[in-house]
C-alpha cells in the first residue's frame, strides 16, 4: 500500500519525504488556507519537492469550470492529479479529463455507488473519507471494503485512496482491506513508527551495551 501525506505545508512534506516512505501528497482548500500563501506559489513549491502524485483540488461547481481549472493545474507538472468533487458536474468533467489524459482524484466520497460511478467515468483515484463516516456513526472502512469488491468484480482500474484518516488503526484497516493508498497527516504518519515495546527494547539494549567492557 502506498502512503501519501495529506497537507499543504512544504516543511511537513520535506520532513516526511526524508523518512523515505512517502509516495505522494494530497492537498485541499482547507490545507492551503492554513498556510496563508498564494495557491499557485504553494503548488509550485510542493511539486518541486516530490516526484510522486500530488493532488490539487478544483473549486468550480460546473463541468466547464472544473475542466478549465483542471487543464491549468495539469500544466504545472507531470505529477499533478486534479481533485474533483463527486457531484454530477464533477463526474462529467472527469469523463472529459480522462479522455485528455489528465489524472483525477474524485474526492468527498461517502458511498460505494458514488465510487462505482467515478470509476465508470475514468477516475484515476477515488477518495473515500473514512474518518468522517466514523464520526457520523457509520463504519468508514466498510465503505473501503465495498469499493474494493466492486472494483475487483468489474475490473475497474481506479485506485482507492483511503482519506480522512484519524489514527494508525485506520491505516492498518486500509491495508487489510486492500486499499491502494492511504493518505494521512504528519501526526498519524509519525505514529506508525511508535510502539512502547520498541522503545523499551531499545532502551534495554543500550543499557546492556553500556556494561560491555571497552
Amino acid at each position: 500500500m502506498k502512503l501519501f501525506i495529506d497537507t499543504a505545508d512544504p516543511d511537513q512534506i520535506r520532513l516526511a519525504h526524508s523518512w523515505g516512505i512517502i509516495d505522494g501528497v494530497t492537498t485541499n482548500p482547507s490545507h492551503v488556507a492554513k498556510t496563508g500563501r498564494s495557491a499557485q506559489e504553494l503548488y509550485r513549491e510542493i511539486l518541486s519537492l516530490i516526484d510522486g502524485p500530488v493532488s490539487l483540488e478544483t473549486i468550480g461547481l460546473t463541468a466547464p469550470e472544473i475542466i478549465e481549472e483542471a487543464r491549468a493545474l495539469a500544466k504545472m507538472g507531470p505529477n499533478v492529479v486534479v481533485k474533483v468533487p463527486i457531484i454530477k458536474e464533477g463526474l462529467k468533467a472527469v469523463k472529459v479529463l480522462s479522455r485528455e489524459g489528465i489524472k483525477t482524484n474524485v474526492t468527498v466520497t461517502f458511498s460505494p455507488l458514488q465510487a462505482m460511478l467515478a470509476a465508470k467515468c475514468g477516475a484515476t483515484y477515488i477518495s473515500p473519507f473514512v474518518g468522517r463516516l466514523d464520526a457520523a456513526g457509520h463504519f468508514g472502512m466498510e465503505l473501503v471494503r465495498q469499493i474494493r469488491t466492486i472494483y475487483v468484480n468489474y475490473g475497474f482500474k481506479t485506485e482507492i485512496i483511503v482519506a480522512a484518516v484519524r489514527h494508525p488503526t485506520h491505516v492498518l484497516e486500509a491495508a487489510l482491506a486492500g486499499a491502494d493508498i492511504c493518505t494521512m497527516s504528519i501526526d498519524v504518519l509519525q505514529q506508525l513508527y511508535d510502539h512502547p515495546l520498541t522503545d523499551l527494547a531499545v532502551d534495554i539494549f543500550l543499557k546492556d551495551w553500556a556494561k560491555v567492557p571497552k
